[in-house]
């Protein structure tokens, strides 16, 4: 099932995020090399970021958003997890 994960950078998320990038990275890291992230990537307006995952439920994309160091770390001071379909492209 496809979900969209939308971090929302807390007052000091600009600040924080260099220094928790790589963390961040290495998180997302085993998803992406199994195919599980499709997209992801932060807002050009610096309000946070958006992933969107192929996993098996909510519970495992809610868990995956919760345990990111951008959330742990004080980057997004919130975070919605939202079931997504696809239309395009087929």
């Amino acid at each position: 099932m496809l979900f969209v994960i939308i971090g929302h950078d807390g007052p000091n998320g600009a600040a924080l995020r260099p220094s928790l990038r790589g963390a961040h990275l290495a998180n997302l890291r085993p998803y992406v090399e199994s195919g599980k992230v499709r997209l992801a990537g932060p807002f050009t307006d610096g309000s946070g970021s958006l992933i969107v995952v192929d996993v098996e439920d909510e519970k495992e994309a809610v868990e995956l958003a919760h345990r990111d160091p951008y959330v742990t770390g004080g980057v997004f001071e919130r975070v919605e997890v939202k079931p997504f379909r696809q239309v395009f492209p087929e």
